[in-house]
């Protein structure tokens, strides 16, 4: 058993999965074989769902049905509503409440008792918990501002329906497209924290609930899911400075300060994922006639290649994406987990077909032969 340590597990292999692969040099990130130009341009986010729960794309008739039935679970019982109603109302913050409500669905969950290796039952749990997240956060982000929560509605789709139960109307259709897409660019990326996370507590025998609710707890780290909300704010901080984006980032880094949306532990060139959103940033921005946060964000990116070498991930580009179609700031997290929720089940069902505990060693690096000493005597 070999004792090197790599801290942070990094580059260690702990498992195969056929669901999705990222090539670091060459940009790349791939599900189920499929390039995710591919997907973010021609498939749903139920498409993909149905891709990663299945292994191989709907025909017609099994996308329909499989819409059918994730429509039919979007609505909230009445004890979760009670609960998510109680954490806006107390102010909790967003992704603490995710956790919460992910944990509170198993509660009236139909297959809560089935064994946790069950794979229909599993199927069944995943489509629940990924059609009824987003409609937790909806309604948690209307209490909190004071509105009443928007019934789902069966005739929209995952990205519409999320949308209008957030915002109280329809979505014109570029923004509900823009929207959908960012829902398939998040949908999976490899065994990344959150996603490890959810397969260590699914190879416990812990159930999906479980596993999903431990997903959620690690994407709130700032580490790992907080990035974009802290891109827009950082975009924020240089607009209200009146400052030129460059002359703010020199400075910022002089002060040895972060700058946010740059770097992987992955990629070491520019994130797929950014390229497609960027360009859907810079279209919203020509579709409401200002193109500045784009701007600022394509010279920011421009400078921290010359001068650091780092390229921009997923969030330095979802940040404006979001806050150009109105979205909070402080829901980006949670948006993100409403997306790969779908990956961790996915991987969680991955887990139990083949299960083994998930359990490494850490190199003990403490005393070895403390004496003891009687209480009365120390």
């Amino acid at each position: 058993m070999s004792d090197e340590l790599k801290r942070g597990l990094e580059g260690v292999l702990v498992a195969e999965s056929d669901l999705s692969f990222i090539d670091g040099d060459e940009g790349k990130l791939v599900y189920r074989g499929y390039a995710i130009e591919d997907l973010a341009q021609h498939a749903s986010y139920e498409e993909t769902l149905f891709l990663l729960w299945n292994g191989d794309l709907p025909t017609a008739s099994e996308l329909s049905a499989f819409e059918d039935a994730m429509s039919a679970e979007r609505g909230l019982d009445d004890d979760t509503l009670e609960t998510v109603t109680r954490l806006a109302e107390a102010d909790e913050e967003p992704m603490a409440a995710m956790r919460t409500a992910a944990s509170a669905l198993s509660a009236a969950d139909p297959d809560t008792d089935a064994d946790p290796t069950d794979p229909e039952a599993n199927v069944r749990k995943a489509r629940r918990i990924t059609a009824k997240l987003p409609t937790a956060l909806a309604a948690f982000a209307r209490v909190r501002d004071g509105d009443e929560p928007v019934e789902p509605r069966e005739d929209l789709d995952h990205a519409e329906n999320f949308l209008y139960m957030l915002n109280g109307e329809v979505p014109d259709e570029v923004t509900a497209d823009v929207f959908d897409q960012a829902l398939v660019l998040h949908a999976d990326h490899g065994l990344n924290a959150s996603t490890f996370s959810a397969t260590v507590t699914a190879s416990t025998l812990a159930d999906m609930h479980s596993a999903i609710t431990a997903a959620v707890g690690t994407l709130s780290g700032s580490l790992h899911g907080g990035a974009n909300a802290n891109v827009m704010r950082m975009l924020q901080e240089i607009d209200e400075a009146d400052q030129e984006p460059v002359e703010w980032v020199t400075q910022a880094l002089e002060e040895g300060r972060r700058v946010a949306g740059f770097g992987h532990r992955v990629y070491n060139v520019k994130d797929p994922r950014a390229k497609i959103l960027g360009d859907r940033s810079e279209a919203l921005g020509e579709a409401a006639g200002d193109r500045k946060w784009y701007e600022m964000s394509v010279a920011i990116e421009e400078y921290m290649a010359e001068e650091k070498g780092l390229a921009p991930n997923v969030d330095f580009y979802s940040a404006t994406t979001y806050y150009q179609m109105g979205i909070p700031i402080d829901i980006y997290t949670p948006i993100f987990a409403v997306s790969r929720v779908g990956g961790w089940a996915a991987h969680v069902m991955e887990q139990y077909e083949d299960n083994r505990l998930i359990r490494p060693r850490a190199r003990y690096v403490g005393e070895k032969d403390a004496e003891w000493t009687p209480l009365d005597e120390r």
